[in-house]
C-alpha cells in the first residue's frame, strides 16, 4: 500500500462506495485504511454516505463493528448549505449528485492534508477541484 504514498496525519474519508468495500473486507480499501491509521490519519465518512453504503445483504452487525472505528460526520443545515454551494459552483444539481456533495463537504472541512477514498473520481473533482487528494476506489 505503500504506493499510494499516504500523508502522515491528516484525514481519510470514505465514500459510500469505500465503506461498502470496506464492509466486505475488500484486500485494498482495508488495507488502505489500516495504513492511513498506522500514519496517524483520521479516517472519517459523512452520514448520508454510510445510508448508501448499508444494504439488505449486509450482516446486520458488520456495520456497527466498522463505524465504530471511523468518525461519522452528520450532516446539518451548515453542512447542506456547503454541498449545495459547491453542486452549484460544479454546474450540477439533484439527488444524483448530492451524496458527492455531501462527502466532497465533509472532505473540503477535515484536517488537511485530506484523501478521499471514491469511486466517483470525476464528479467528486469536479466538486473540490485540486484541494484534496483523490484515491479511485
Amino acid at each position: 500500500m505503500a504506493h499510494r504514498k499516504l500523508s502522515h496525519e491528516g484525514t481519510l474519508v470514505l465514500d459510500s462506495e469505500g465503506l461498502s468495500k470496506l464492509l466486505d473486507d475488500d484486500e485494498t480499501v482495508v488495507a488502505l485504511v489500516m495504513e492511513a491509521r498506522s500514519r496517524g490519519m483520521e479516517v472519517v465518512i459523512c452520514a448520508p454516505a454510510v445510508i448508501e453504503a448499508v444494504h439488505a445483504r449486509t450482516n446486520r452487525a458488520r456495520p456497527d463493528r466498522v463505524l465504530s472505528g471511523l468518525r461519522v460526520v452528520p450532516v446539518g443545515e451548515e453542512e447542506a448549505r456547503a454541498a449545495s454551494s459547491l453542486l452549484m459552483e460544479a454546474g450540477s444539481h439533484g439527488h444524483e449528485y448530492a451524496i458527492d456533495a455531501a462527502v466532497a463537504a465533509t472532505a473540503l472541512r477535515q484536517q488537511r492534508p485530506v484523501a478521499v477514498l471514491t469511486s466517483d473520481i470525476d464528479d467528486v473533482a469536479k466538486l473540490c477541484g485540486t484541494r484534496i487528494r483523490l484515491i479511485a476506489v
